[in-house]
């Protein structure tokens, strides 16, 4: 059989491209996932704060998934459940192994939403021996969600990443103890929600240009040993606090699962991790598009859900045959660290593009200035208050665009007086 479009991941990427799909006339749509139910990270969690853009009121992760899951059931969408995708290559095969065995699936498009893994102790260099009690916040999260098994009494964590957060929290309504969260960069990696209702709302102390320096125990962990770091986030001798617990969680940060877009030899961006894409999502390889947290990682499940439908779009678009070959590419500038999508389709289709991206600065009173590869001018947007890390989403409409040949130039730069 050979289908219209397969995707790769049945989480909130997955399940919001396909349902896309199927809605704008793609008919034989097939969703693979590894696990063994449709969700993926959502299943998890079962806090609230989801489906504010997308359903318009507050969901949980469960029930924001299950609305996706819903639709695919009603409209006929086929999928795959424990089911390893292997590879895929140019020529639109994918390979795949579950209980039936090893085959090979023909497609006209693919879309890759495989989402993203947590970094690892070893991924980070955390000092100590290997003792038990060391775990990442959401494989913690996953053991008491799921498994219904609290991981320790006496919990510190390393990272303000929203999930270690949102443990923070979780571990303290059943019963454990958080003596600290602490972040080795000057400002929280989280969402200033989750820091305020996770952390502050518990009286969970927050450590600022801290780090882990030792963890000490026998076979379980007993002690970790924090310490403050200098502007080059080295430990500074003579800062050592000591804390006794029995639990270390790690929220350290995520890396795109991108094995497949590698072995397929799709352009990946160092900056992001993820491919290089269009405004559609379009990789380099065409009819093989990217959505999610496996492009980049996001703040929030509903603008994984949104990003995918332009994935999605793009993918129907790309059967019926509307597809272009000449682009213009797009150059952020610092304090921007990357910028998605990397490139646009010169004969846009669209009244604005989504950019979105993060910046490694507090920004306040500027404007982003966007340019053409001839250095002119044309238009600008005030940023309003951005914080270090936040999660830009920039809307750049089709005239700036249509006045650039090769090149969108976007910079943070002072408003004219």
């Amino acid at each position: 059989m050979l289908y219209d479009l397969i995707v790769i991941g049945g989480g909130p990427a997955g399940l919001s491209a396909a349902v896309t799909a199927k809605k704008n006339g793609l008919q034989n749509v097939l969703i693979i996932e590894r696990d063994k139910e449709l969700g993926g990270i959502l299943n998890q969690c079962i806090h609230n704060g989801f489906g504010l853009s997308v359903f318009k009121e507050e969901l949980t992760g469960p029930e924001f998934a299950g609305r996706y899951i819903e639709k695919v059931k009603e409209l006929g969408i086929d999928y795959l459940l424990d089911t390893m995708v292997l590879k895929l290559n140019k020529e639109k095969e994918v390979h795949i192994v579950n209980a039936n065995g090893y085959q090979i699936f023909k497609t006209k498009s693919i879309i890759i939403a495989c989402g993203c893994r947590e970094r690892s102790r070893g991924a980070i260099g955390t000092p100590g021996v290997r003792y038990a009690g060391v775990y990442s916040a959401g494989a913690a999260q996953k053991y008491l969600n799921i498994d219904g098994y609290l991981v320790g009494k006496r919990v510190v964590i390393l990272g303000s990443g929203d999930i270690g957060l949102i443990m923070a929290r979780r571990m303290t309504l059943e019963g454990a103890k958080v003596l600290a969260c602490i972040e080795i960069n000057p400002f929280s990696s989280g969402l200033q929600r989750n820091i305020q209702q996770c952390l502050n709302d518990f009286n969970i102390p927050l450590y600022l240009s801290h780090t882990v320096v030792d963890v000490k125990g026998k076979d379980r962990v007993s002690e970790v040993v924090m310490a403050k770091v200098d502007e080059h986030f080295q430990p500074i001798p003579g800062t050592e606090v000591t804390f006794e617990c029995d639990t270390l969680l790690l929220s350290v940060g995520l890396i795109p699962e991108n094995e497949l877009s590698k072995d397929a030899d799709i352009a990946l961006d160092p900056k992001t991790r993820g491919p290089y894409v269009y405004e559609n999502m379009e990789t380099s390889i065409p009819g093989i598009f990217a959505c999610g947290n496996v492009v980049q990682v996001h703040d929030l499940a509903d603008n994984v859900a949104l990003e995918a439908e332009r994935a999605a779009m793009g993918a129907v678009n790309y059967v019926l045959g509307k597809t272009s070959e000449a682009n213009i590419e797009v150059k952020e500038n610092r304090p921007m660290v990357y910028c998605v999508p990397q490139k646009i389709h010169k004969d846009l289709n669209a009244k604005f593009v989504t950019c979105m991206f993060r910046v490694n600065q507090v920004i306040d009173n500027k404007a982003f200035v966007f340019r053409n590869e001839k250095g002119e001018k044309l238009g600008s947007q005030k940023t309003g208050y951005l914080g270090n890390g936040e999660m830009v989403k920039l809307i750049v409409k089709k005239d700036i665009i249509d006045a650039c040949d090769t090149a969108l130039n976007i910079s943070v730069e002072e408003v004219d007086a």
